[in-house]
């Protein structure tokens, strides 16, 4: 599989087949041990808790979903979160962002994120800023990709008795290097 057979999706219309498929996904990659807001094992119900006001927030505005295909399975996406106050309207917080498990290695997750790039700046917006979970090494896949660390949050992550972790704030600028 390469970069070039992943298709994107800016803004789908969130059916419900769309959004149980979406549910289907961030489950797999939670239980897989993904930083998407769970600690495995959980449910599609424990992922709908979460991804119903989500969905809300896209469906209503002003967050856009993208999504990323491979053929005609979901195997990619990421949210661009509207900060929803006016002084922080020139950059886009990215969240959920995740790729399927069984497609770890195929460039996928840096498709994503170089569409997130093209799009961010389509959008206007002059950076992106990410939060990572510490103890999984995503930070390195970000810094290859620009990111750079702008900031931790000690032991902010609770993802079980007697572990805590850092939330890694990171930052990317879309600005054209002067």
């Amino acid at each position: 599989m390469s970069d070039v057979s992943l298709r994107f999706v800016l803004d789908p219309y969130l059916t419900p087949r769309l959004r149980a498929e979406i549910v289907a996904l961030w489950t797999d990659v939670s239980n897989a041990g993904g930083a998407v807001g769970f600690v495995p094992p959980v449910t599609p119900a424990d992922v709908r808790a979460i991804a119903d006001p989500t969905f809300a927030g896209i469906a209503e505005g002003p967050d856009r979903l993208l999504l990323g295909y491979a053929a005609d399975r979901l195997v990619a996406m990421l949210i661009f979160c509207d900060n929803r106050f006016p002084l922080k309207a020139h950059w886009c917080v990215l969240k959920r962002v995740m790729v399927h498990p069984d497609t770890q290695g195929t460039g996928y997750g840096a498709a994503l994120m170089r569409e997130a790039d093209r799009l961010g700046r389509a959008m206007g917006h002059e950076a992106l800023h990410l939060t990572v979970r510490d103890g999984l090494g995503l930070d390195g896949f970000y810094r290859r990709l620009g990111y750079r660390e702008i900031g931790r949050l000690p032991g902010a992550l609770r993802v079980a008795p007697g572990d805590d972790r850092d939330e890694i704030l990171m930052w990317r600028d879309l600005t054209p290097a002067g």
